[in-house]
This record gives C-alpha cells, structure tokens and sequence, in this order.
C-alpha cells in the first residue's frame, strides 16, 4: 500500500512555445500585408512615348493654373471651391458623364487644386480621366 501524493502518472502539455510561435507569425502576417483601398475613378496614368496624343473634339478640359484658379472648356470658374467647379463643369459636359476628361494642371500648381478637380469630376460620375503630361525640357524629339 503507497502512502502519499501519487502525482507520477499525470501528463502535462507545455503551451508556452506554441503560443511565442502562434504570436510571432501573426506579428509577420499582421506587418507585411497592405492595405488596399480602391478608388471610385478610374484615372489614366501618363505614358512615356515619343508621339503625342491628339485631342479628341467631345474632350472635356479641366485646366488648373499656378494659383490654383480652375478653367473648365477655356472659361474661367469664378471660385476656387469644389461646389462651384461642380457647378460649372455640369454646365458644360451636362448629363454625358462617359465623356473624356483631360486635365491639364501647371507644374507649379498646388497638389490640393489638382486633388480638388480629381475629386469634384469623381463625385460627378466622370470615370475617364486623363491627365495631360509634356516632355522633359531637355528631351530630344526623335
């Protein structure tokens, strides 16, 4: 007969290095995945090439001077703000939100009047956008 604590023939499960394994791999996961958030406007990104694009007649252009002042078909928009540039590009483009739309921003123009014209025509339902580009000033015609 054994007198005592009988404690020989229980089993025991060390979880300590599972759980430093399991965290370590979610910190990686965790770290290297991106983020993606997609965008409502689709926006053709300027191509390096030797020919230039010749503009189409039903083209709708946004120019953004170096102040910041919005010009949409060669008229001034009298205000600086997105309501008013809303506002006068539905008068010209009205209802026809499939037609093109270039933009042509001085290089000099403050990145918040380009982001402004980019949102407003997204707001309106403008998916084809394009964004006027020129050559380095040191770049030789072929």
């Amino acid at each position: 007969m054994r007198i005592g604590n009988d404690n020989a023939d229980e089993f025991e499960i060390n979880v300590v290095s599972l759980i430093d394994v399991l965290l370590t791999l979610l910190m990686f996961f965790v770290l290297t995945t991106t983020f993606v958030q997609q965008g409502h406007m689709k926006v053709s990104l300027p191509q390096a090439s030797d020919a230039a694009s010749a503009p189409s007649k039903d083209e709708l252009v946004v120019v953004v001077d170096k102040e910041g002042h919005f010009f949409v078909a060669n008229n001034r928009v009298l205000g600086d703000d997105e309501a008013t540039l809303k506002r006068a590009i539905e008068a010209v483009a009205g209802s026809d939100h499939e037609r093109p739309v270039l933009l042509r921003a001085d290089g000099m123009t403050p990145h918040q009047a380009v982001v402004t014209a980019m949102d407003a025509l997204g707001q309106l339902g403008f998916t084809r956008l394009s964004i006027a580009t020129a050559p380095p000033a040191g770049a030789v015609a072929q």
